[in-house]
């Protein structure tokens, strides 16, 4: 997102980049060129208009703005696009707006290789206006769409991408399946990844791709770690119970992440559910 920001966003002043880890801001910033690196966050809002904020989860999300609220923010726009909790995001948006400040919720579906191509979906809800100040940095520039939520509450933008959530496990546990089956029924795999190329392009199709070449595996960082996508699995499946939903598949594909977990530890990947499958069906976890 920030290379997208730096390099399309139109910037009228060096984009300012803070990570509680700073020595991943100061490599992202030479390496992007046109940014400067706060020290604390209170420090990078200090000198910004508009401050997009990308966290783990709701505590960590929560930590940061009491330490940023503890400064004058009046006037300034917040994005947040963490992946919070619906009350989460209506109680920090009520926070927020405590300090005379504006805030618009925008989680974003899309992986990493999404963000990096400019291709992320972003759902942004809030005050209209808010919304419209928002909108230039996204189609063209970190995205390629929005679904607008303006005036909706703020609880409405990360209520769907927690239940977006379940489509997309849904999916990887789905390719995961199909594979195991095209190898053990001497279909191949190869020939299955023909099929979901020609009738499933996107994200079906770089998934499986994952899988067959051994990627889920095979790295040194996981991109979209085992951990996190267990933890957003707790929060869908709790949504759910409160909702009187059973969500059978997506149970499924809950415990093949602990599988993963268990397996290869924090460097196991979701797309690591393909890994748990094979072992399920008599097949080692690596394909190669």
């Amino acid at each position: 997102m920030c290379a997208n920001l730096v390099a399309k966003g139109n910037l009228t002043s060096p984009l300012v980049l803070y990570n509680r880890t700073s020595s991943r801001a100061e490599k992202l910033a030479h390496a992007l060129g046109n940014c400067t690196v706060a020290k604390s966050a209170p420090e990078a809002v200090a000198s910004a208009d508009i401050i997009f904020a990308c966290l783990t989860d709701d505590s960590a999300v929560l930590e940061l703005f009491r330490q940023i609220l503890e400064h004058n923010v009046a006037g300034k726009l917040f994005v947040n696009c963490s992946t919070t909790q619906p009350a989460t995001s209506d109680d920090l948006a009520a926070m927020v707006e405590k300090h005379r400040a504006g805030i618009v919720t925008m989680p974003v579906f899309g992986e990493p290789s999404m963000a990096e191509k400019g291709m992320l979906i972003c759902v942004p809800a809030g005050r209209a206006d808010l919304v419209d100040r928002v909108k230039p940095y996204c189609t063209g520039v970190i995205g390629r769409g929005i679904i607008d939520f303006s005036n909706e509450a703020h609880s409405k933008a990360s209520l769907l991408k927690v239940i977006g959530n379940v489509f997309i496990i849904n999916m990887i546990e789905t390719v995961a399946e199909g594979l195991v089956l095209a190898e053990k029924s001497d279909l191949g795999v190869d020939n299955l990844h023909k099929f979901i190329q020609a009738i499933f392009p996107g994200p079906f199709a770089l998934y499986s791709q994952r899988m067959i070449s051994g990627d889920y595996y095979d790295r040194e960082e996981p991109v979209v770690g085992i951990g996190m996508a267990r933890h957003l699995a707790d929060e869908v499946l709790a949504l759910a119970s409160a909702s009187g939903v059973k969500l059978n598949a997506y149970e499924a594909a809950r415990k093949h992440m602990e599988m993963v977990q268990a397996y290869i530890g924090a460097k196991g990947d979701v797309s690591g559910i393909y890994g748990a499958v094979r072992q399920e069906s008599g097949l080692p976890y690596e394909s190669k």
